[in-house]
């Protein structure tokens, strides 16, 4: 029996757990967890998991293995030139992998749609945007929003970009996504200033 797979089963136990009981629970632990709580980010799922701020502890520092501590930075980054890296939308968000990849994910009806970005690309633009050196592989991204007028860049933990991508899918209405989607990502904008 491997610890990865003794890990993993605690992890589903709890999951069902909780899911069960209809609370927001700890994904490693079970504990009933409070507002903001933190996330870790997932490696092999690629996604971020909901955990208690004991369990968060273990993992806080570890730069490798299968679980990374999400961090809280927010920074607000004057406008970047994205266009290098040939993503065609405006709404999107790109995450640095530890193997130098890139990949942009942007928000739509059905959720993410991913794309690989041009790792040399990546390099040129971190090369002139020295915030973009310091990001942490896998659980920053950077998070551009162009759409109808705006220009916002920020680093960002990768959750805020998943809940995004959630917040679209629940409120667009349509083929265009209708109003009450675009208010509500300026909302989310809105509130990154807030958390900044």
């Amino acid at each position: 029996m491997t610890m990865d797979g003794a890990l993993a089963r605690v992890i589903r136990s709890a999951a069902d757990r909780a899911a069960a009981a209809g609370t927001e629970r700890c994904e490693l632990c079970a504990a009933v967890l409070a507002d903001g709580h933190p996330h870790l980010y997932d490696t092999d799922a690629a996604e971020p998991r909901c955990v208690c701020r004991a369990c968060s502890v273990l993992f806080a520092g570890a730069e490798a293995g299968r679980y990374r501590l999400v961090p809280r930075r927010r920074l607000r980054l004057p406008p970047v030139d994205t266009s290098v890296l040939g993503v065609p939308v405006g709404l999107v968000f790109f995450v640095p992998h530890p193997d130098g990849t890139v990949t942009a994910q942007g928000p739509s009806p059905a959720g993410a749609m991913r794309w690989e970005v041009d790792a040399a690309a990546w390099q040129r633009l971190a090369g002139s945007v020295a915030q973009l050196k310091s990001m942490a592989p896998d659980v920053e991204a950077l998070l551009v929003n162009t759409v109808r007028g705006l220009d916002e860049h920020w680093i960002v933990p990768v959750d805020d970009c998943y809940r995004m991508i959630a917040l679209v899918r629940r409120e667009w209405r349509g083929l265009s996504g209708g109003g009450e989607v675009w208010s509500a990502v300026e909302q989310f904008f809105r509130e990154l200033i807030e958390r900044s």
